[in-house]
């Protein structure tokens, strides 16, 4: 069974339609691309997969259950976790104390009002700052870090409620060459236990990291494919060639 399946999703803004009819499958352990030109689609259908956005029509299914109108909350609860374009740490507290408010998320309201929480999961706070080079600045305050290390922190936050599904929209924006290039190599060991639907418009970074890409071009699915598929194919060309 996919873990994700998106059929038919249309969404409508007055009189524009930012998606017609999208169809999608995502399977358990991949990274899926959404890639596109300006405006085709990409954000507004990670929105509706996330709850920004309820669609018009259409269904969305994540592990055999609909969650077409679920809120983002109980979407989270079924194994789905979401890091959008802005970075929203929060920019006052420690590096250690973002991904321990993260880890707070679902835990009883007891736990929290006795202080229970904050011992108990130190261990596993350090062992997420580690895998995401961020172990050495776990007192330095969030807005202390690189453009690139915040990005990795709201990563590394999204997992700690260890999602199925993890949505990314452009999680390399801004970010220098190197930072790119080490963005892929932390995110890849992620495949073990998360898929990812990642909206990216570094073409080479998303062609090292995904297994499959969905074209999108004025809200519709162009073509969708492996990678060399979708590089060998005329249509995505022609969109590439003349606008973008």
């Amino acid at each position: 069974m996919p873990l994700l399946e998106v059929r038919g999703v249309t969404k409508k803004f007055g009189a524009l339609t930012a998606l017609g009819g999208v169809d999608i499958t995502v399977q358990d352990n991949s990274f899926h691309g959404l890639i596109g030109p300006n405006g085709s689609g990409k954000s507004t259908l990670l929105k509706a997969i996330a709850g920004a956005h309820f669609p018009d029509s259409g269904s969305i299914v994540l592990a055999g259950k609909n969650i077409t109108k679920m809120v983002p909350s109980d979407r989270s609860r079924r194994g789905l976790s979401f890091k959008f374009q802005i970075t929203a740490v929060l920019p006052e507290l420690s590096v250690y104390d973002n991904v321990l408010l993260a880890m707070q998320a679902h835990k009883p309201i007891w736990s929290l009002l006795r202080s229970r929480s904050r011992q108990a999961l130190h261990d596993e706070i350090a062992s997420t700052l580690d895998r995401f080079q961020l172990a050495d600045r776990a007192n330095d305050l969030a807005s202390e870090l690189s453009h690139g290390q915040q990005q990795w922190l709201e990563i590394a936050m999204a997992l700690t409620q260890k999602p199925r599904l993890l949505l990314l929209d452009e999680p390399t924006g801004g970010m220098s060459p190197e930072e790119r290039r080490a963005t892929g190599e932390l995110l890849i060991p992620i495949k073990q236990f998360c898929s990812m639907v990642i909206v990216e418009h570094d073409l080479d970074f998303i062609k090292d990291i995904c297994d499959r890409l969905t074209v999108l071009d004025n809200g519709r699915v162009l073509d969708d494919g492996s990678i060399k598929e979708i590089e060998a194919s005329s249509k995505v060309q022609e969109v590439y060639t003349t606008r973008v």
